[in-house]
């Protein structure tokens, strides 16, 4: 079940008045525990923005933002949060920026800024939150912070989200998650168990479904050069385009894989959009992942959210 506590405590007038369409859609104890629930996102990019945007309008009980990173011109062209105006984003950060922004939605949900580095994250931090969103970062950061999600006590679902040019894909780690499923019109409770993200990405590549799409594989080549190289996520560039086709190489043939799984114009358009987001893609990634995260409230929701990954795969 999604996390945010008990559910004994009743919604206000204010709250049942104004999130009435969506109570009407998964129901008043569902709503509750999303009322209850703490989310942090390490990142704020255009998908980060609005995946924040959603759950901030269906009434989470509070969003903090992490990234220091100052805010650029780039980030004009993804953010919808960041103003166009350099007197307000100058010399700030994109957390403080898009916190700002997001209070505007909705003031009844808490939104706040966590200074610090994802990458020293540790797991006593980790126990103020019931759902943890991490994009933009390396594969040894998201990995660190996975393991220490499943090392608390508490639940903690993890999602890690990243769109490069017109491409983009989503991970979940909801651990062993139960939920109650209607069998023969009777609530009967289930469980599913879902992988870490190191036991997802170890996984031999011909082992993998044959609809497995080409992009996995490109992002995956491109996350082992980036780490190789000591470089940051999307650091990577067209330059380095011979040294990414001979690890091409080398991967696909230890997973057993034909190199013509990952175009080499795949690997191009990727390296050539860096850290560019489209903001039509952003907004259907970051949709998706919104919907999927207040699905996991809903008492049926490990069953929903399984539909729903496979209609959108």
């Amino acid at each position: 079940m999604g996390g945010g506590g008990g559910v004994e405590e009743e919604l206000t007038a204010q709250e049942t008045a104004l999130y009435d369409r969506q109570i009407r859609v998964w129901g008043v104890d569902a709503q509750k525990r999303l009322s209850k629930a703490h989310v942090l996102v390490c990142g704020m990019n255009g998908t980060t923005t609005e995946f924040c945007k959603n759950i901030v309008l269906a009434g989470v009980g509070s969003l903090s933002l992490m990234d220091d990173h100052l805010v650029t011109e780039d980030d004009l062209n993804a953010n919808f949060l960041i103003p166009h105006d350099e007197s307000i984003y100058g010399g700030r950060s994109r957390a403080e920026v898009c916190c700002e922004s997001l209070k505007d939605f909705n003031p009844m949900v808490r939104v706040a800024v966590e200074k610090g580095d994802p990458s020293s994250i540790d797991g006593e931090f980790l126990d103020k939150f019931d759902i943890i969103v991490v994009s933009c970062a390396s594969m040894k950061t998201k990995l660190l912070i996975n393991s220490n999600c499943r090392k608390r006590s508490k639940h903690i679902a993890f999602y890690t989200i990243e769109c490069k040019d017109s491409c983009g894909e989503i991970f979940v780690d909801l651990q062993n998650h139960s939920y109650v499923q209607k069998v023969g019109g009777e609530p009967k409770p289930k469980e599913l168990t879902y992988p870490s993200l190191q036991e997802a990405i170890s996984v031999p590549w011909k082992h993998l479904p044959r609809k497995t799409t080409k992009l996995y594989f490109a992002m995956r080549v491109l996350e082992n050069y980036e780490s190789s190289e000591g470089r940051s996520a999307c650091e990577a560039s067209l330059s380095d385009l011979p040294a990414v086709l001979a690890l091409r190489k080398d991967m696909c043939d230890k997973m057993s894989l034909s190199e013509s799984q990952i175009p080499t114009a795949l690997l191009e358009r990727l390296l050539a959009a860096g850290k560019k987001q489209h903001p039509p893609v952003c907004a259907i990634l970051g949709g998706i992942l919104g919907q999927v995260c207040t699905l996991d409230f809903s008492s049926d929701s490990s069953l929903e959210i399984f539909r729903f990954i496979q209609a959108k795969s």
